[in-house]
């Protein structure tokens, strides 16, 4: 396969999950600041997004204050912000575009019709009904891309760019997302509220009822931690994603490649074989950190190795 070719379908996937984890993130976000809180205490929850996404210097330039309402313009409709949901999906659709005869013509319906859909949206009125109707539409879109991607496509080497893609992305905002949450809510008060607070952040990423079934007792943070970081089962888990990688990476592999499976490789079997009392001992933002800091180096690997020109 051309490189750019490959490289397209990997942005293809990478952007469209982008746009469906920063949604995630700002509904957990949304979520708990429905909860009895001090204004100071929400707009720093809202200040924590913007670090998360080393978006503190773009966000000043363009808006005067730090609250709920500029937060959510900044990351969902600014088009010049390149991480805002409304970039992402439009990037999606660009790269579905550049290799629209590698796709079958459901795939590239669904991505353009997606890219559409968000056009005739307005962000006044996106906030006036509710933000999470729009994030629930957001996710819905990029799992039905996801779902006539593998649904219709030929497994070759373009299926298989477009999975690596989507794995790397959603590792490291599931990485992201748990590193923010679970450091505001383990400061927390226990209560009724607290235990709104993690019922949400299982929610932003599709593990509330997972969990109730997994553990069936009280949410606690360190089975929080566990669920999804360790399960292999859970599709969102660190560990299910360092697993889809180091398996798809054989199935690409060339002659510049063997550094980069050998590091997917290492993730994996840190994640396989870590328990969750030595992750919480050894610090868990310093475990996050270094995952992310790992996916970060596989995706440098994946683009020297197959999207650059020789």
């Amino acid at each position: 396969m051309l490189s750019r070719t490959a490289d397209h379908l990997y942005w293809l996937a990478r952007c469209t999950e982008r746009a469906e984890n920063m949604a995630r993130l700002l509904d957990a976000s949304y979520q708990m600041s429905m909860v009895p809180q001090p204004l100071a205490v929400q707009n720093e929850t809202w200040r924590a997004i913007l670090a998360l996404n080393s978006q503190e210097e773009a966000f000043a330039q363009a808006y005067d204050a730090v609250n709920a309402e500029n937060v959510l313009r900044f990351t969902v409709v600014d088009a010049a912000n390149p991480s805002s949901i409304y970039s992402c999906l439009r990037a999606a659709r660009e790269n579905a575009h550049a290799v629209r005869g590698t796709l079958t013509a459901e795939v590239w319906e669904t991505v353009n019709a997606t890219w559409i859909e968000l056009r005739q949206q307005d962000v006044d009125q996106i906030l006036a009904r509710g933000v999470s109707e729009f994030f629930d539409w957001v996710k819905l879109r990029s799992a039905l891309t996801r779902g006539v991607t593998f649904g219709t496509m030929l497994r070759d080497d373009a299926v298989h760019f477009v999975r690596l893609g989507g794995l790397l992305e959603r590792g490291d905002n599931t990485a992201r997302i748990l590193d923010m949450q679970y450091h505001i809510l383990r400061s927390g008060d226990e209560g009724a509220s607290d235990f709104y607070r993690w019922g949400a952040l299982l929610r932003s990423l599709s593990a509330f009822q997972v969990y109730r079934k997994v553990y069936r007792d009280a949410i606690t943070p360190a089975r929080v931690a566990e669920l999804l970081i360790l399960r292999k089962d859970l599709p969102r888990s660190l560990h299910s994603c360092a697993d889809g990688i180091a398996r798809m990476l054989p199935l690409i592999a060339n002659s510049a490649s063997a550094e980069t499976q050998r590091k997917a490789g290492l993730l994996h079997a840190k994640l396989h074989f870590a328990r969750i009392d030595d992750v919480l001992a050894g610090g868990l933002h310093e475990f996050l950190t270094d995952f992310m800091d790992c996916i970060y180096e596989i995706g440098a690997g994946i683009n020297h190795d197959f999207l650059l020109p020789a």
